[in-house]
């Protein structure tokens, strides 16, 4: 089972999905350092190509005093500015399209390539310094094998200390985990507790996943009231896939049990914020 990856900014109170639920996209090609012509038209592809060094030149201007000091704070002990470095390293982003982005991402990176095994050591650091979001970095990473051995009962660890602290994601990842007995003994009823946490918190997989857990009766209740009540509350922000299984269940229940469904909703829409 491969973890989604939720890259959140908890100062200005949104949530990207690079994870969530975003996904980072991988590549295998080496970096071609050629100009590339845009397919469009050569004279675009040409004014780009020339454009390139005033560009870069610009987007360095700030960036290498930036990461120069973010390490040194790191190298000092400071743990955001740790797990802010291993973030640098880690870069499970969208790859390059083109040559121009490739080295416009480069430079605004200060100089710093991809290193999986160094985002690791830096997640670590401020892991052990009960950062949540470097602990659940950490557990992803060993869940994945991404700059580590693969090590579940390793990734669960990690999971459950940022779990513990109230991060979202790392909650209704070790909810998957007991779900699936992968780190820990399989058991639906911590997966309901942890994922339970994670959706009343406004994770809107965590929500959907809590529907379906109601709907087939997996470590709670059978009760699709309940169930298309948590689905409500997820639909707008879960894919097709989701919607459709969302969908099948409302032509399944009466008139009566939709409407109970969406008062619950309701109730629960005014006491969950809609974060992610």
């Amino acid at each position: 089972m491969k973890f989604t990856i939720h890259f959140s900014n908890r100062r200005c109170g949104q949530s990207v999905k690079a994870l969530n639920n975003y996904r980072g996209v991988e590549t295998n090609r080496p970096l071609c350092l050629k100009p590339v012509f845009l397919k469009e038209s050569r004279p675009a592809g040409l004014f780009a190509v020339l454009l390139l060094p005033l560009i870069v030149l610009l987007t360095a201007c700030g960036s290498k005093e930036s990461v120069k000091s973010l390490k040194e704070k790191a190298q000092a002990g400071d743990a955001q500015a740790q797990f802010e470095l291993g973030l640098k390293y880690y870069d499970r982003g969208v790859a390059p399209k083109n040559y121009m982005e490739a080295v416009i991402k480069y430079y605004k990176s200060g100089g710093i390539s991809k290193d999986e095994v160094e985002a690791v050591k830096w997640f670590r650091k401020a892991a052990e310094q009960e950062h949540a979001q470097a602990q659940r970095y950490l557990g992803v990473a060993y869940a994945n094998g991404w700059g580590a051995s693969k090590d579940e009962v390793e990734a669960a660890k990690w999971l459950r200390k940022a779990a513990e602290q109230g991060d979202a994601s790392a909650q209704n990842n070790l909810g998957h985990m007991y779900a699936d007995g992968k780190g820990v003994p399989e058991n639906d009823y911590e997966a309901v507790k942890w994922i339970r946490r994670a959706a009343e918190q406004g994770f809107s997989w965590a929500q959907f996943r809590l529907g379906e857990m109601y709907r087939d009766g997996e470590g709670a209740p059978k009760d699709e009231v309940e169930a298309y009540a948590w689905f409500l509350l997820a639909k707008e922000r879960v894919d097709e896939k989701a919607n459709k299984d969302i969908e099948t269940l409302e032509k399944r229940l009466t008139a009566e049990q939709r409407k109970a469904g969406r008062a619950r909703e309701a109730k629960l829409h005014r006491k969950i914020p809609r974060l992610w």
